[in-house]
């Protein structure tokens, strides 16, 4: 996966150390009681230089949670290019859950956590709302080249499927601290994974390298505009 790059070599290791810095202690103290200073004294450098790359504190912790999305996306297109199945909704959305439950920033990120993310939430909603048109967008483009290969059920339509699929990703992200709930992420994956599948999918759905392509490329065309978004807040 390729990462976004910032400015010169020299200068992307730098930035690099500073976002890995802040990712770090935005994880510790959450974003309120995070400084520039403190970045600034944990990536080793001067504070001077934080702001070399980075305008403001919010356009530094907001790039943090981009680099993020960009990870996320691009490691669900890596999958399908090297197992196609991972194109299908079931194995897609099982493995993003899995990403989450490993990465406690992208877990974060997606659930908007007030305790990480503290002010910065309502920066980091507008942000992720404005890509969230584009992000509809794939996901209907990709859901159709997945009915037209014969992957999924076209008893309902696509906006109908979009509205399965959200429901159950935002019951099993949301609802596992609920009693009852099993501990395993992996049990929890495998559940969600067995309700999207029997929610969308044909028996025995099986996905070409061909479509599983098209499907990696389209969420790609994603991360083009999250890195849009990353270089509007770098210098």
């Amino acid at each position: 996966m390729t990462e976004i790059q910032i400015q010169s070599h020299g200068q992307d290791e730098r930035a690099e150390r500073v976002l890995d810095a802040a990712a770090e202690l935005l994880l510790r103290w959450g974003y309120q009681r995070v400084t520039i200073e403190e970045v600034a004294k944990h990536a080793a450098i001067g504070k001077g230089t934080v702001y070399l790359h980075f305008r403001t504190k919010d356009a530094l912790f907001l790039t943090v949670l981009l680099r993020a999305h960009h990870q996320v996306i691009g490691t669900m297109a890596d999958r399908m290019d090297a197992d196609p199945d991972e194109a299908l909704p079931s194995r897609m959305m099982r493995s993003v859950y899995l990403d989450l439950a490993a990465d406690p920033l992208a877990r974060a990120l997606y659930l908007g956590d007030p305790d990480v993310l503290g002010r910065l939430s309502q920066e980091a909603s507008g942000t992720l709302g404005g890509l969230a048109l584009v992000r509809d967008e794939v996901a209907r483009r990709t859901l159709t080249l997945l009915r037209d290969a014969g992957c999924l059920r076209t008893d309902i339509g696509v906006d109908e499927q979009m509205h399965v699929l959200g429901a159950v990703g935002a019951g099993f992200f949301f609802v596992d601290a609920l009693p009852g709930s099993p501990p395993d992420p992996v049990v929890r994956a495998d559940l969600m994974a067995y309700a999207v599948a029997a929610a969308l999918e044909t028996p025995s759905a099986h996905v070409t390298p061909e479509v599983a392509a098209a499907v990696a490329e389209a969420y790609r065309s994603l991360i083009s505009h999250v890195d849009d978004e990353w270089r509007r807040r770098v210098r």
